[in-house]
């Protein structure tokens, strides 16, 4: 079973898709933090992620890779490597927030990732999360969900994160930067941020993790006693 789980930046995306997963026993992938991995190895390298080429032959060198981990309290922790080395904490940085969608918006790097993010996939239950799995990747995707959320509360959160890892944070900017985020995303050429057709939408505003999940969960149990 696939289940697909699309949005735009900090609606709670990665959150649900990890809860979810371990609660299902299932496995994850999250496919925004492979883009990631990618533009944070494009900075390490100082190539100039306007370069397509440059991007696209880089891409071919290294192997982006997760791995599923047992962490404290035996919780699961999936963590993503890139040519054997943990960058889960340096993917996140808003330097690399500020130029993933200038890399992830060239069609031959996202062809070349939707083959890695197939194969990773194949066999398996799985929740997938990205932008356009519901629509790309994965579109025949046994479930569907497209999470949303306020500007307000997305700036919110992706400032909390950012906090509580030590990096100071402008809250008006940070709304900025997430303004001009969906704006790419959404109107990028390949592969835009989209609500597949038949994706059941969630608004996460005002919800807790917890809450959501429930949400999901139900949703699947009941559209599975329909079939």
């Amino acid at each position: 079973m696939i289940i697909a789980i699309d949005g735009p930046a900090a609606s709670g995306k990665s959150t649900i898709a990890k809860r979810l997963a371990a609660k299902l026993n299932f496995n994850y992938l999250d496919t925004g933090a492979m883009y990631r991995a990618l533009t944070w190895k494009v900075l390490q390298e100082k190539i100039n992620p306007y370069d397509e080429d440059r991007v696209v032959n880089l891409l071919k060198k290294i192997k982006i890779s997760q791995n599923q981990e047992i962490g404290e309290n035996k919780s699961l922790v999936f963590s993503l490597y890139v040519d054997g080395e943990k960058v889960d904490e340096e993917i996140r940085s808003p330097l690399v927030s500020q130029n993933v969608s200038l890399v992830s918006k060239f069609l031959k790097v996202r062809r070349a990732m939707v083959k890695v993010q197939r194969k990773i996939s194949k066999g398996g239950n799985i929740v997938v999360e990205g932008r356009d799995i519901g629509t790309v990747v994965f579109p025949h995707a046994d479930f569907k969900f497209f999470l949303t959320a306020t500007l307000e509360e997305r700036a919110r959160r992706r400032a909390k994160e950012l906090q509580e890892k030590g990096i100071p944070v402008d809250f008006e900017t940070l709304k900025k930067e997430i303004v001009l985020r969906d704006k790419i995303d959404s109107s990028r050429e390949h592969s835009p941020l989209k609500k597949a057709k038949e994706a059941i939408v969630i608004d996460s505003t005002n919800l807790t993790p917890d809450a959501v999940i429930e949400k999901i969960t139900q949703i699947i149990k009941e559209r599975r006693k329909e079939i």
